[in-house]
């Protein structure tokens, strides 16, 4: 049902006839939409639905010129397919702008061919560090593994944690987390005392978590996959590290709200940090849920906010050149942008092309017989600590 529901809002938007829109002689802004729309992993349809929601708070034309999505599907981490599929879009559809992406191998592989063809690229989600420092051409609205847990870590020195264990997958955003983690946590006087890298195809974390308990930490940090959340919290219970105490850290996609009822009541008391939940409270993200909700049945997460806010910033990039769009100005503009998200405040650091932005750090509770992610401390307009 939800799939009918953004068509019926995006074919509207889509509909052009020959090289000009029905509604006038300006050609239409033209932006390529690189996501995962087939696979396990299927970022795109939490993209459609938030431009969709963008352009039902917004509209569909912007200094009088319409705007036309061009979906491409990238199939998953596959550099080779969406240099592929952005060399189309480029090429063929002459888009005016880049945006999407999901994961970090592709965004990689785009990057040298936004900066020949000067096509500026806005990433909504690709979370390793220093990925765009050489693509000038490209801008990155999501946020950094360093950037969130690095917020973490200082809460955790701040709030009696001495000494922790960190567990993290053994692959570039893992390694940036589990780096940023104990970079920060032992420069505010923390101490690791364990330093344990699971391979990326783990799904069994018993003998990882006999030895955290080995340890006698304070706390675990745990940078797992989304996936990994039920196992690593069953092995952390059976073990017994509940009832000694050990508080449980993670990083936003271990708790998504979605994956919650699957982890069950042991995810009660987990800590986590991100840059957005649903239940952030604001006008903007109150209306932004709803608006979403009206085109996907499930509730928006930090890859549908990222998506929102690519657009958004496209928006006023149009808007500040009358839709006469020069590629270097857009991208000085959007180097200096700041504006209010759903998630919050939010601005470009000039210098790296990253956001700048608030982390929340939140608590799994149980309301209302449901589980949920409160927020409890922010911490305010964060910077990567691995890219300063």
């Amino acid at each position: 049902m939800r799939v009918y529901r953004i068509l019926a809002v995006l074919c509207g938007v889509l509909f052009v006839t020959g090289n000009h829109v029905a509604s006038g002689d300006q050609p239409p802004i033209k932006i390529g939409v690189i996501s995962t729309y087939s696979g396990p992993l299927q970022s795109g349809k939490s993209y459609d639905a938030a431009f969709a929601a963008f352009m039902k708070e917004h509209g569909d034309t912007i200094a009088g010129r319409k705007i036309e999505l061009i979906r491409r599907d990238d199939t998953g981490i596959a550099p080779e397919v969406a240099r592929r599929v952005a060399q189309e879009l480029i090429a063929q559809e002459h888009v005016d702008f880049l945006t999407g992406f999901g994961f970090t191998p592709n965004v990689m592989a785009v990057g040298p061919l936004t900066t020949q063809t000067k096509t500026p690229t806005l990433i909504a989600n690709a979370a390793t560090s220093n990925i765009i420092a050489n693509a000038p051409y490209m801008a990155r609205f999501a946020f950094t593994n360093p950037q969130i847990v690095g917020a973490l870590a200082h809460w955790a020195a701040q709030h009696g944690i001495k000494t922790a264990v960190a567990v993290y997958q053994d692959y570039g955003p893992g390694i940036d987390a589990g780096t940023a983690f104990e970079k920060v946590f032992t420069s505010e006087g923390g101490k690791i005392v364990g330093d344990l890298r699971i391979p990326i195809t783990n799904v069994d974390y018993s003998s990882y978590v006999l030895r955290i308990r080995d340890a006698h930490p304070d706390a675990v940090f745990a940078m797992v996959n989304g996936n990994g959340g039920r196992p690593f919290m069953d092995a952390f219970t059976q073990a017994g590290l509940d009832k000694a105490g050990v508080k449980v850290l993670v990083s936003q996609d271990v708790v998504l709200d979605e994956n919650l009822p699957g982890i069950g009541d042991q995810a009660i008391g987990i800590v986590s940090a991100g840059t957005y939940a649903p239940s952030h409270n604001s006008a903007l993200n109150k209306q932004f849920v709803q608006d979403y909700k009206s085109f996907d049945d499930s509730d928006p997460d930090f890859l549908s906010v990222g998506a929102y806010d690519c657009l958004a910033a496209i928006y006023k990039v149009i808007a500040a050149q009358n839709g006469q769009l020069d590629p270097d100005r857009s991208m000085e503009l959007i180097k200096h942008m700041k504006f209010e998200s759903p998630r919050g405040p939010i601005e470009v650091d000039p210098q790296t092309r990253d956001l700048i932005e608030n982390v929340y750090i939140r608590r799994t509770e149980k309301r209302n017989g449901r589980l949920v992610n409160v927020e409890i401390e922010t911490i305010p307009m964060v910077r990567d600590p691995l890219e300063h």
